[in-house]
């Protein structure tokens, strides 16, 4: 009895804990989400297989010595991760809609509200018994309006690592949940004569004008905003490559074999903070509403905007436009193809939102920097 009794004391069965037992249902969530659903499934599979690892009981992964605690040292708390994917991304976008129409940086930048909005809704919770946000707590929520998950986790890496499973969880569930979230504040915010409106193709956009474009945007970072240079410069780099033309194995390498590396341990990294005692929290449910708060007003900021922009245009603007200014790249921009397809099965908008959509993936990147320069 007593080889029993220490036989099953060595078995994870005899350790699992209440907490340990709810997170891993969240695990199990998070892969049906990414197997059934196929919301985000690139991200949502790793994490929520990590999650899975990091609350067995005697298993270690996530202590020192064990897999996700290295792979996290070395990825997300030196802020190499989000780094490299910012790279992938670059090498993978195509700033041909936004050259061709400049104008649509406003739509990038409006959506960049909820950042700030939630900033000062993080500060408020702290009236509320339960919740003790500091202003890098804060700020590193906000971000998550931003829809961009290597800036959430970026940002959290540096302001707030204790919230990070929390942060990176919202962002990347409201990215997924693109599809679900903005169609209905998109129709609230126009009307169907505005949901129909066609918009007049852009012009060709020569390889000049993209090989210049990377370099002029970082160079504007260093000058005004270095703390943001580190995300703006990898996204820089990744698209320089791409646009270049001289470096088509490296450019597809950061679009293929690296990025899909990275995301591999970015998602394991993020799961194994998913431990029920940092995650089952008050403050966690403050984060998740938070975040969906955030990702509300970005969308209706920047369809607002767009409807401002389209009264003193000459050149007709659909509105709907403004929704991609979150940079849930491209998912974002399809949505709002969708819905103008559903409201005039002529109007093809993707590429139109396309201009706002990689706007808002540097404007996050800005966001970042910003806040990274006032409460870093």
């Amino acid at each position: 009895m007593e080889k029993l009794a220490i036989l099953w004391d060595s078995t994870a069965l005899a350790h699992f804990e209440t907490g340990q037992i709810v997170m891993m249902l969240v695990g199990f969530l998070l892969l049906y989400l990414a197997i059934v659903r196929k919301f985000e499934p690139l991200l949502l599979l790793p994490i929520g297989f990590g999650a899975l690892l990091t609350n067995i009981p005697l298993a270690g992964f996530s202590e020192a010595g064990g897999l996700l605690y290295y792979v996290y040292k070395v990825g997300i708390d030196t802020g190499v991760f989000p780094l490299l994917i910012f790279m992938g991304v670059g090498a993978l976008t195509d700033f041909g809609a936004l050259i061709a129409n400049p104008r649509m940086l406003l739509l990038g930048a409006a959506a960049q509200f909820g950042i700030f909005a939630t900033l000062f809704g993080a500060i408020a919770l702290n009236y509320i018994p339960g919740f003790e946000f500091t202003l890098k707590d804060a700020s590193a929520i906000a971000i998550i309006g931003g829809a961009d998950g290597p800036t959430a986790i970026f940002l959290a890496s540096k302001l707030a690592p204790e919230l990070l499973g929390a942060i990176a969880v919202a962002a990347y569930s409201y990215m997924a949940l693109v599809p679900i979230i903005q169609p209905p504040i998109m129709k609230a915010l126009t009307t169907q004569q505005e949901r129909e409106i066609e918009m007049l193709q852009l012009r060709e956009v020569s390889r000049r004008e993209k090989i210049i474009f990377p370099l002029a945007v970082l160079l504007l970072t260093i000058l005004f905003l270095p703390t943001a240079t580190p995300l703006v410069g990898m996204f820089c780099l990744g698209n320089l490559m791409r646009e270049s033309g001289v470096v088509d194995r490296l450019s597809n390498t950061a679009q293929n074999e690296l990025i899909n590396i990275v995301t591999i341990f970015l998602g394991l990294a993020v799961g194994s903070k998913l431990s029920a005692d940092k995650f089952l929290t008050l403050e966690t449910l403050g984060i998740l509403g938070l975040g969906a708060v955030a990702f509300a007003i970005g969308t209706a900021a920047g369809v607002l905007m767009a409807k401002l922009m389209a009264r003193f245009s000459s050149n007709p603007i659909n509105p709907l436009i403004g929704a991609a200014g979150v940079s849930a790249v491209p998912m974002a921009a399809r949505v709002v193809n969708k819905v103008g397809l559903q409201a005039n099965p002529h109007n093809f908008l993707l590429m139109h939102a396309m201009g706002p959509n990689v706007a808002g993936v540097l404007g996050s990147a800005v966001a970042a920097g910003i806040l990274l320069a006032l409460v870093g």
